[in-house]
């Protein structure tokens, strides 16, 4: 293998077993002897189990934020909340091992990568998506960033819950999302349907990394 290929194969190795038992629990033997690999060849690409870590939970992170944020900079309100919801559910498909490495306790050095962290940052660009469209409709702008926690708190926890039962599809879970964010309790519509497609190339099958 190339130094390039070296390193690309210990980081799957590293976000499988990140995936399967957490950081802690994972060993730099482990995944030398999963390569086919001496230690020091781990340590000199990344460091150590640390240094491993956090690039496979920066990748993680910048694919999630990726899709989340190229869904929320165009169509109308609704058709966004649809894009937020499926930009979620997708990665959780494609990229099970990754997402369930962003849900598990970081080390304690990690200051950010964490799964909080990157709900913030949605909760922050919705939160301004939001503050815009409150403030064209003569609703209280300030209010956004209250909305914003609500939203995507609603679809994180309820994508996490779908991550183990994966029944219905993800277009049918996405599209009662929505009909509850959009209509609210009292005006539930009784068979939801997505108003938009999930856009081509949106979706993780040939993921960068």
């Amino acid at each position: 293998m190339t130094g390039t290929q070296r390193r690309q194969q210990l980081i799957e190795i590293g976000r499988a077993l990140f995936a399967e038992r957490g950081y802690d629990a994972t060993s730099i033997e482990e995944i030398a002897a999963r390569a086919q690999v001496s230690k020091p060849v781990v340590y000199e690409h990344f460091g150590g189990k640390e240094g491993l870590y956090a690039v496979v939970v920066d990748r993680e992170m910048s694919t999630l934020l990726e899709m989340i944020t190229s869904s929320l900079t165009q169509n109308r309100s609704r058709v966004r909340l649809e894009q937020v919801a499926l930009a979620l559910l997708t990665y959780m498909e494609e990229r099970t091992d990754g997402f369930r490495i962003l849900m598990r306790d970081q080390p304690v050095s990690a200051a950010e990568g964490t799964y909080s962290s990157l709900l913030n940052e949605a909760v922050n660009q919705v939160a301004h998506i939001l503050a815009g469209d409150f403030e064209r409709r003569g609703l209280d702008p300030t209010l956004a960033t209250l909305y914003g926690q609500a939203l995507v708190g609603m679809v994180a926890t309820a994508a996490t819950w779908w991550l183990d039962e994966r029944q219905p599809s993800k277009e049918v879970v996405a599209a009662h999302l929505v009909n509850l964010c959009w209509n609210g309790l009292t005006h539930l519509e009784a068979e939801p349907v997505l108003k938009s497609e999930w856009p081509s190339g949106k979706g993780l099958s040939n993921p960068a990394v």
